[in-house]
């Protein structure tokens, strides 16, 4: 059983965070970041994030079990057909992964490779009960497999996005899949995120709850203008304008959101965009 669903069943409050594997061979950097991160439960390997090519995330998850350092594979479908998707489970089953976020993934024209071909053969939710059927010693053709992986199986979900029903009916669709738990996009609107929650904790699935650091109001504005499902309000974006360190003021912002995390949610997911050195001042 990993870490991370030790945690999370024993009722703490988990913290996680995520990594990038490089533009390259060259994983040092990656691995250096990935030590320095102290008191993570687990390290998210993003998959060609944004649609932009970069290292397997299998490989890279690897070489964080190797470190002793609990990785989740993120996985999309984007660039999988259904078999590819159960090589690559089987794989990180075999190098020790466990825990994983599946994704549906960007479209390939948001990245540096607009020109790829998408195959989105499944859909986040197709993906996760594909793991739960290897889990279950068999594959997508009903064939039994030679020992059966174990895994912590997690997805997304935006608590922002509307029409809310809509949302919610996905969200729920994902746990009857196999979602064991969450990691949901950045939130910054209080109101929405206890409207969530209200409606999410019944389940029983725990919630970790995205924060992201905004590093200054041109920033925020580019989330607005880019990122579906992500809303920074305008008075947010008010107080980085005015700030004379934007900086820190997306630290004090961030942390506020943790604040609101540890009322309402079972954990928080930060991504700090290279300023991985100020998660404990995140924290404090």
């Amino acid at each position: 059983m990993s870490l991370l669903e030790q945690q999370l069943n024993a009722g703490q409050f988990v913290i996680t965070t995520e990594i990038a594997p490089p533009k390259g061979v060259d994983t040092s950097d990656a691995l250096e970041t990935a030590r320095s991160l102290q008191g993570m439960t687990a390290v998210n390997v993003t998959d060609n994030q944004g649609a932009n090519m970069r290292m397997t995330p299998l490989a890279m998850a690897a070489l964080l079990v190797r470190q002793g350092i609990e990785p989740v594979l993120q996985l999309t479908c984007r660039d999988r057909n259904r078999m590819a998707l159960q090589s690559d489970l089987l794989g990180a089953a075999a190098l020790g992964v466990e825990n994983l976020l599946m994704l549906s993934g960007d479209h390939p024209r948001f990245g540096d490779h607009p020109e790829a071909k998408q195959v989105f053969d499944l859909d986040s939710i197709q993906a996760l009960d594909t793991v739960r059927v290897l889990v279950d010693g068999e594959d997508m053709a009903g064939k039994p497999l030679q020992g059966s992986p174990r895994f912590f199986a997690g997805a997304a979900v935006t608590p922002e996005a509307e029409p809310f029903e809509l949302m919610f009916q996905k969200y729920a669709k994902k746990i009857q899949a196999g979602a064991r738990f969450f990691q949901t996009q950045a939130v910054f609107d209080h109101e929405k995120l206890e409207r969530f929650m209200a409606e999410a904790n019944p389940l029983g699935v725990p919630v970790l709850l995205g924060v992201l650091l905004l590093k200054s109001a041109r920033m925020a504005e580019f989330l607005n203008r880019n990122i579906p499902g992500v809303r920074v309000p305008q008075a947010l974006i008010d107080r980085l304008a005015a700030a004379p360190e934007p900086l820190e003021e997306g630290i004090a912002i961030a942390r506020e959101t943790v604040g609101m995390a540890r009322r309402h949610c079972q954990g928080v997911h930060l991504m700090t965009l290279g300023h991985e050195n100020r998660i404990p001042d995140i924290l404090a």
